[in-house]
């Protein structure tokens, strides 16, 4: 046992825990910077978030270690456990957790607080690889396609319950991990064809296009006939253009889509205007560019561009961004830990933070097509489609190109929650890949 660690452990990537290492240092310098205060500067002052982030840091490293030291097949044979564990989590959250920021979301520990849906995408990982790997699933059929949705569904729906619409988001990631494994490319198609459709439901939906007799719900209206006309448009090409046995099922495609188009359309624009919070509804539509009630709703969006237009090619250096130490943005060393980044370290800095995420999540791809085993390549995916889809929202809606949904920037947003969340994500993998060339799965 002790020699077979020991050829594991030398055979652990050292290259990506030093990237890993680079990036939450990088991080934690940017939280002293963006919660400096000028009375308490020293660096592990536990009453700062600095202090508090360097905890998380020390825990974090520890539990990096003891992944190490895991047998690999441990997290194969007991995902079903690790999965139902942090569902459990979520479950226990909506009734004993305290609530922070209108979401029931977090277990108070103290002055602590730990945010089980961060870890449950580690659950998830396992399992979605458990399955795939098992079964050998290549999502030809329903059956394979509703289990894996079932796996990533229940715990977004206990997320979304609390509700957390930004983490809720996160979970669209493991589509990537699917299309790897077999899922149709026209699953994609079809989701960005419905992001593209939701964007203009809830645009037409707000009453922003003046259409006759139809009041508040014009642009709605104005939107269906416009599939309306699109769908017996297609029927007419059908018709005279197609041969007579492909028509019926060119038929049944083009009324079934426009079918569903419709519905969507009703349904995304009734959830934006009477289910969601007023203030998730307010981010979507400062993201949109649209009008909103409330004076102020713009300010964190508006604040975090300026700051990062402050920071122009080359920064303003350490400690000396204007709107990072003035804190114009509230909270900047959490979700918008990003605007520090580039006010301080200019555009310059701001490439290098993001190709050093591009480089992780690359070669957490290479690592995974090397995998002998399907369970850790499938795991590897999901891991660099969780990173990805973080890096690009978060980095997005610092600069106006992705709604506000309050997701962090992985080992730089402070929080012990998201930062072990990560670290475990990231050494589990590291962990499977330095048993690649053995034969315990």
């Amino acid at each position: 046992m002790k020699n077979s660690q020991s050829i594991a452990l030398g055979r652990v990537d050292w290259g990506t825990v030093i990237l890993y290492v680079v990036l939450v240092l990088f991080g934690w310098m940017n939280i002293y910077s963006a919660a400096y205060d000028s009375s308490q500067p020293m660096i592990l002052d536990f009453d700062k978030e600095y202090g508090r982030q360097a905890i998380w840091i020390l825990v974090s490293f520890f539990l990096a270690l003891f992944v190490l030291y895991v047998e690999g097949d441990f997290f194969n044979k007991f995902s079903p456990f690790i999965y139902g564990f942090f569902v459990l989590l979520l479950g226990l959250v909506l009734v004993i957790g305290k609530e922070v920021n209108g979401a029931k979301a977090w277990f108070g520990v103290g002055a602590f607080g730990i945010q089980p849906s961060e870890f449950s995408k580690i659950g998830v990982s396992l399992l979605l690889a458990k399955y795939i790997s098992s079964t050998g699933a290549k999502f030809k059929t329903w059956k394979t396609r509703i289990i894996a949705a079932a796996i990533i569904g229940l715990p977004a729906g206990l997320i979304l319950l609390q509700p957390d619409v930004g983490s809720v988001l996160t979970f669209v990631a493991f589509i990537f991990a699917m299309y790897r494994e077999g899922l149709s490319g026209n699953v994609l198609i079809i989701g960005l064809g419905a992001i593209v459709f939701g964007v203009l439901s809830i645009v037409s939906g707000a009453g922003s296009i003046d259409f006759p007799f139809a009041g508040e719900q014009s642009g709605i209206y104005l939107l269906i006939l416009i599939v309306a006309l699109l769908a017996i448009g297609s029927l007419i090409v059908v018709k005279n253009f197609i041969v007579p046995r492909n028509r019926k099922t060119l038929y049944w495609i083009i009324g079934i889509s426009a079918t569903a188009s419709i519905m969507f359309s009703f349904s995304v624009s009734y959830i934006v205007e009477n289910v969601l919070e007023g203030h998730h509804r307010e981010r979507i539509y400062v993201m949109l560019s649209m009008p909103v009630e409330r004076e102020g709703a713009t300010y964190n969006s508006e604040m975090a561009k300026i700051t990062v237009g402050s920071g122009g090619f080359i920064g303003k250096g350490f400690l000396e961004g204007p709107m990072t130490q003035n804190n114009y943005v509230p909270e900047q060393w959490t979700d918008f830990i990003f605007s520090a980044v580039a006010e301080e370290w200019g555009f310059i800095g701001s490439i290098v933070v993001i190709g050093l995420f591009v480089y992780l999540i690359i070669r957490i791809i290479n690592m995974a097509e090397r995998q002998r085993s399907q369970f850790s390549r499938v795991y590897g995916y999901c891991v660099a489609s969780i990173l990805f889809f973080h890096l690009m929202i978060n980095v997005g809606m610092v600069i106006g190109l992705a709604p506000i949904i309050g997701i962090p920037l992985p080992f730089f947003s402070y929080g012990g929650s998201s930062l072990m969340g990560f670290t475990l994500l990231l050494f589990i993998f590291l962990r499977l890949d330095a048993e690649r060339l053995s034969a315990f799965r």
